[in-house]
């Protein structure tokens, strides 16, 4: 399968879970690909020994690691056709327990850094270029000591909207994949109380996968969403939509 053949790919957040997933997916699809993350591939050894990704260490949050990244990719292949924000976190803290530093982290990791990396791509990226944005449907619904991080995935929804706008002119799409619970390694770590507290909230009756939400990922990244820009995937088996 050859959907992505010959692009260059740049997956921020890109080593394991969500982000792994989509990385593979886009290398099956015959892309090369950036991945990076905060503590390099040492400890997701699933990535290793596929060629064609490339495990780049680099503090999303930290800018001066982003132009690193943009510059590494610029000298080894002259642009980058696909970009994917995906870094992200997530912590619980209700309004009366909500910190400066919880504040700052989250945003830093999930608005601050988002912009500054779309910002950065822009001068690398030719006509034709596609931007995917790792949303949540937390955007929508207002779970409880979730605030923080809800806002910052609202933040995400208006950024791709806006930019979708502001990039059209240079060719360059924008869309948003927002997925609802999905079964990663760091939902895995939750009580399993939780974990079917939250299926039973899907319409599905379960929680998604990874590889459900790199699909959707791989659409919006290749030519078969030509004709899409500012929009959002959810894939959430229904829990936000019905």
């Amino acid at each position: 399968m050859t959907r992505l053949a010959n692009k260059i790919s740049l997956v921020i957040g890109g080593v394991g879970g969500i982000g792994g997933a989509v990385s593979q997916r886009f290398a099956s699809e015959g892309a090369q690909v950036y991945a990076t993350s905060r503590k390099g591939a040492e400890s997701q050894p699933d990535l290793t020994g596929m060629g064609s990704i490339h495990a780049i260490q680099a503090d999303a949050s930290n800018n001066a690691d982003l132009q690193r990244v943009f510059e590494q990719i610029r000298l080894e292949q002259g642009r980058i056709d696909v970009l994917v924000v995906n870094a992200g976190l997530s912590e619980y803290a209700p309004l009366d327990e909500i910190s400066e530093d919880h504040f700052d982290r989250t945003f830093g990791l999930n608005v601050r850094s988002l912009v500054f990396a779309v910002q950065g791509v822009i001068d690398i990226m030719q006509p034709g270029g596609t931007i995917v944005l790792i949303g949540s449907i937390a955007s929508d619904i207002g779970t409880r000591g979730y605030g923080v991080y809800g806002a910052t995935k609202a933040a995400v929804r208006s950024f791709t909207r806006t930019w979708a706008n502001e990039l059209a002119p240079k060719g360059i799409r924008v869309n948003v994949v927002s997925p609802g619970p999905t079964d990663t390694a760091m939902m895995a770590r939750t009580s399993q109380e939780v974990r079917d507290a939250l299926s039973s909230m899907i319409p599905l009756g379960r929680m998604g996968r990874p590889d459900e939400v790199a699909a959707a990922a791989l659409f919006l990244a290749s030519d078969e969403s030509s004709f899409t820009t500012g929009a959002e995937i959810a894939v959430d088996g229904g829990m936000a939509q019905v």
